[in-house]
């Protein structure tokens, strides 16, 4: 596996409330026009600088917009001010993999402003969900532990069943999956991992701030044999997370890395994706007017073919 390879797919290094959702939550708020927000990613690799100084892979675009949602790319060189008024018009934001410092890059001042945003609205019944893929659930557990947790848990370039927990079955995430891919989750390798860091089981149980907020829906066991945390949803907030990545298993070919694309694979991608989509249909937000709106989309922009130089086959890049 190249260098460049990997490090497009690894997940570097790993605020912080626990406060309860309100119950007065809307449940029956349905938006058939969903936006949600994809924070770009800092370029580290020398061979994708002269493109642009953020992307996100075109994977994650598509694996959106599977789910019946559109994408909006949000840069990372914007304003406070600015991210608020982002804020106001998306419906959901997802946190994508890549390798970045989790406490001290722009990636992670960003997503700190998105995240106090999320909670003090969904505190006051404005519905707003947050998924994390990889890296991306690393930050939401730095994010609520307050502090970088992470140890390594290296599962490079591996697919794996998941370890379900009790909890699995009546979770938000999984609740309405077929009995018989719940059970296929658990046998085949539906998941591709791309990762070096996690956070461990144990460190999970000796953190109230993480076990407040967070209930354990799968576990893994990483190369070294430690025993992480694969799958995460928020108790009350709709927050989610997980380790492994779910957008490779229909949109990722490179025969070099180890993408599930079975069947039951390709039905899990697809179950998640408008899982999530359909958390952001309960976000009423909306731009201002279409023209705005049009404006902003990842339409305006067109990927470039990056599988001779990244593990990718397609980037966004800004």
């Amino acid at each position: 596996m190249s260098n460049v390879a990997f490090s497009a797919f690894a997940c570097l290094f790993f605020v912080c409330s626990s406060r309860a959702m309100p119950t007065t939550l809307n449940e029956e708020a349905v938006n058939d026009r969903p936006v949600i927000g994809i924070l770009t990613q800092i370029v580290s690799d020398d061979d994708m600088k002269p493109f642009g100084s953020t992307y996100i892979p075109a994977s994650y675009v598509k694996y959106i917009e599977s789910g019946g949602s559109r994408v909006m790319p949000i840069r990372l060189t914007l304003t406070a001010a600015e991210y608020e008024n982002i804020f106001k018009k998306i419906n959901g934001l997802l946190f994508i993999g890549g390798a970045v410092d989790l406490e001290r890059s722009d990636y992670a001042r960003v997503a700190k402003i998105f995240y106090r945003l999320a909670l003090t609205a969904n505190d006051a019944g404005d519905f707003f969900p947050i998924w994390g893929t990889c890296m991306g659930m690393q930050l939401l557990t730095v994010l609520v532990a307050g502090e970088n947790l992470l140890a390594n848990t290296t599962a490079e370039n591996i697919a794996m069943p998941l370890n379900l927990t009790r909890e699995a079955h009546s979770s938000r995430m999984f609740r309405s999956f077929p009995a018989e891919l719940m059970k296929t989750l658990t046998q085949e390798p539906l998941t591709g991992n791309f990762h070096h860091y996690g956070l461990t089981v144990e460190t999970f149980q000796e953190n109230e701030k993480l076990q407040n907020f967070f209930t354990v829906l799968s576990t893994n066991i990483a190369e070294n044999g430690a025993h992480f945390i694969s799958t995460i949803e928020g108790k009350r907030y709709p927050f989610y997370g997980v380790q492994w990545h779910p957008e490779v298993n229909r949109f990722q070919w490179d025969r070099k890395m180890n993408f599930p694309h079975s069947p039951h694979a390709i039905q899990l991608s697809s179950l998640l994706a408008e899982f999530f989509v359909n958390e952001g249909r309960r976000s009423l937000h909306q731009f201002d007017n279409p023209e705005e709106e049009a404006s902003t989309l990842i339409y305006s922009y067109t990927p470039i073919y990056a599988g001779n130089f990244t593990g990718y086959e397609q980037v966004y890049f800004f």
